[in-house]
């Protein structure tokens, strides 16, 4: 019997989700095929690339026995993709939220300006926005290059991040920041950084980063549908913002594997694969480092917006384990998404496992092996929770409407409507009806504009459209309805608590951002009303 994952990869036709099957090109879904672009990469089995498919399995193992939370993986070997899987709901052709992976999108942008002569890392950030700077530019201001803002050694402590993005003109609040320390001497991560990078590349191209990349970086390599978020003034964040698809960062990676040639044609100067890639700034070391320094992913030395890695690799690499890792001396690149908290921890399976997997010649045949590794990687899964199918109360609340008390949300109404196997969630505002349909105790995959959501960590102008989302529903006791919100292009979710007693209605939120972080509360309002009628 075909399980709900293969139908859904057979209807999409993706051909090369597993592996060894065949090119990745999809061959059918309309508009997802426009979303995903031509491909270029083709797909073998491990054995044929020098990779055991045992130490695939044994990776995807140790990730299934840890807390992280993977929702795609990719591994690539001699150019050739040797397995690749999406944990439902999550799936092939959905983009999925970068973070600060997009500072090595941004890094590519410079570079390209760089080979076309629009600007060198040497050039002063000053003298690029002459109307924005302050009335008095310090020494330290004035000796800022744009090599500083490539390797996060601007010389702001603290961050300046958060300071900057409260205001309406980024640009201007990043150069009105002070100095406590003179550039190119202390590495501090900083986001608003790699946004200067991105609005210096759209003033002197006239271009945001996106547009600028697109004929020469994202078209090259088959990517399509990519969005990047922007400032209030229309800059696109550099830091963070990008959404692309799992195959895309793989393309990308494979990319900077090749010290910029794609398919016969040089897209990015070797020169500058290079320099963006080799070690620019040690990071601070720890008074009581956790781990030795030569076996911690995050002391090995920061580049133009990559991060070197143990073992020779460099990587780019996202909050909540968004990363792209490149491994020159092994001819391979490693992809994952997710959302985790012990990002090392992610890193060290790949250390432990697929590494030492990977062996300079083709090995024999394991039909056994590779047949396993198929299974899991088709049917690799974030279930949904499971408690109660349903509940007395179902009869009481279905098609009724509960009146809030007023909340920053500006939500005045919820509704529920349960179905033979669905509940929707209605939310009412003054402006807008927002409905979510839920699988129950199984996802049902939808879109919404709900408020509130998704969940964030950082500012920006996201593109004003519906999130996808995968909802589901159970009963963890009568009384209390357990909601499951999924934003399948976000790393994200929310737990949403509906508890009813009598004719009167309670729901809570629970982003997965706060359960990581540890606190069982966080700062959307808990909601109160009462059953009208």
């Amino acid at each position: 019997m075909n399980s709900p994952r293969r139908t859904f990869l057979r209807q999409i036709g993706i051909a090369g989700v597993g592996v060894g099957l065949g090119p990745l090109v999809p061959r059918t879904f309309g508009d997802t095929a426009a979303a995903i672009g031509s491909s270029l990469l083709r797909s073998s089995t491990p054995e044929a690339e020098g990779v055991a498919s045992s130490g695939i399995l044994a990776f995807l193992d140790g990730i299934a026995h840890t807390k992280s939370e993977l929702h795609s993986f990719m591994m690539v070997r001699h150019g050739r993709v040797i397995a690749g899987g999406w944990w439902s709901p999550y799936a092939p052709p959905l983009r999925h939220t970068m973070y600060s992976m997009s500072k090595s999108f941004t890094s590519t942008a410079v570079g390209l300006a760089v080979a076309e002569g629009k600007l060198g890392v040497e050039d002063k950030v000053a003298s690029f926005f002459p109307d924005d700077l302050p009335a008095n530019v310090s020494d330290e201001l004035a000796a800022l290059r744009v090599k500083h803002l490539l390797s996060m050694a601007v010389g702001h402590e603290p961050d300046s991040t958060h300071a900057v993005v409260k205001e309406d003109n980024w640009v201007r609040a990043f150069l009105a920041q002070p100095f406590k320390h003179a550039p190119g001497n202390v590495f501090l991560y900083n986001s608003t950084a790699t946004y200067m990078c991105s609005a210096i590349v759209q003033k002197l191209t006239g271009q945001k980063i996106v547009d600028y990349l697109t004929p020469r970086l994202f078209e090259p390599l088959g990517i399509r549908g990519m969005t990047w978020e922007t400032c209030p003034r229309g800059i696109n964040t550099g830091g963070w913002g990008l959404s692309i698809q799992t195959e895309g960062l793989a393309k990308f990676g494979q990319l900077y594997l090749r010290r910029g040639e794609w398919n016969g044609r040089q897209i990015l100067p070797a020169k500058w694969v290079e320099e963006a890639t080799t070690f620019k700034i040690q990071q601070p070391l720890p008074a009581k480092p956790a781990r030795p320094q030569a076996q911690n992913d995050w002391l090995q030395g920061y580049c133009y917006q990559f991060w070197r890695s143990q073992h020779h690799a460099f990587r780019g690499d996202g909050a909540f384990g968004q990363f792209t890792i490149v491994m020159p001396e092994q001819d391979a690149v490693v992809i994952m998404t997710g959302e985790s908290k012990d990002l090392q921890g992610e890193l060290d399976l790949v250390w432990q496992h697929l590494l030492p997997a990977m062996q300079d010649k083709p090995l024999a045949a394991d039909e056994t092996g590779l047949a396993k590794l198929r299974q899991a990687l088709f049917s690799l899964a974030l279930n949904p929770p499971k408690a109660q199918p349903s509940s007395p109360v179902v009869t009481k609340i279905s098609g009724k409407t509960f009146k809030l008390d007023a909340n920053n949300l500006g939500i005045v109404s919820v509704g529920f409507q349960s179905g033979e196997k669905s509940f929707v969630f209605t939310a009412q505002t003054n402006e807008a009806t927002h409905s979510i349909a839920h699988g129950i105790e199984s996802w049902h995959r939808g879109e919404t504009q709900m408020p509130g959501t998704p969940p964030r960590i950082i500012t920006g102008n996201p593109p004003e459209k519906n999130y996808k989302v995968a909802a589901s529903a159970t009963w963890t006791d009568e009384h209390t309805l357990e909601l499951t919100w999924r934003y399948v292009e976000t790393p994200h979710h929310d737990s949403v608590t509906c508890r009813f007693d009598g004719d009167q209605i309670a729901i809570s939120f629970l982003s997965s951002i706060a359960k990581l972080n540890g606190r069982e509360k966080e700062t959307r309002p808990h909601l109160q009303g009462r059953m009208e009628g």
